[in-house]
């Protein structure tokens, strides 16, 4: 008797399983509601308007290390690829970074605090680099990233209007750039 009382309890569980569960009926009165996201207003025709002259450049660590194995001067560089003026920027988290990578790299650090470049301190937690320019980058989309990083260009590329500078044949040039700011292209 208990064994057929299960079957009949187990039978019961199963049609309570396989039943649909019955959805809610929505108002078609209620408003929908989408999110849709953002975009700046600075993007026109996924063109930046917020670039132009003199251009902030922010400089991840691995471009100033490919440039001094390149023997190139980094400001010079810059506005020869451009032909304007060029601020490089350099984050706090870049700059930690470079310090970390110790006396190899003690040319890089001297570089980096070159006056001519612009120090832009961080108010984040943690040192990772890439994480704190594709951050500042999303906020901001007047700056052109100059890396050679495979993993952060594609990061960058992701995001719209943000121009990237990068080292090819012993110049520099640049990425995703619009015509009429008279970036060169290759």
């Amino acid at each position: 008797m208990k064994r057929m009382l299960s079957l009949r309890d187990q039978r019961l569980k199963e049609k309570d399983r396989l039943k649909p569960k019955k959805k809610e009926k929505k108002d078609p009165t209620a408003l929908k509601e989408r999110e849709v996201p953002q975009h700046p207003s600075c993007l026109f025709f996924q063109y930046n308007t917020q670039l132009g002259p003199p251009y902030h450049i922010l400089v991840d660590t691995n471009f100033i290390n490919f440039s001094i194995k390149a023997k190139l001067d980094l400001v010079q560089s810059m506005m020869d690829c451009l032909y304007a003026k060029c601020i490089p920027c350099i984050t706090d988290c870049v700059m930690a970074e470079i310090e970390k990578l110790g006396q190899k790299y003690r040319v890089a650090l001297r570089i980096a605090k070159d006056p001519r470049f612009e120090r832009l301190p961080c108010t984040h937690k943690g040192t990772y680099a890439d994480d704190c320019l594709v951050q500042r980058v999303t906020q901001h989309k007047c700056y052109i990233v100059a890396t050679v990083d495979r993993d952060l260009k594609r990061r960058i590329r992701k995001i719209p209007g943000v121009p990237i500078m990068y080292i090819s044949n012993h110049r520099y040039n640049i990425e995703r750039m619009p015509d009429d700011y008279g970036a060169p292209r290759f």
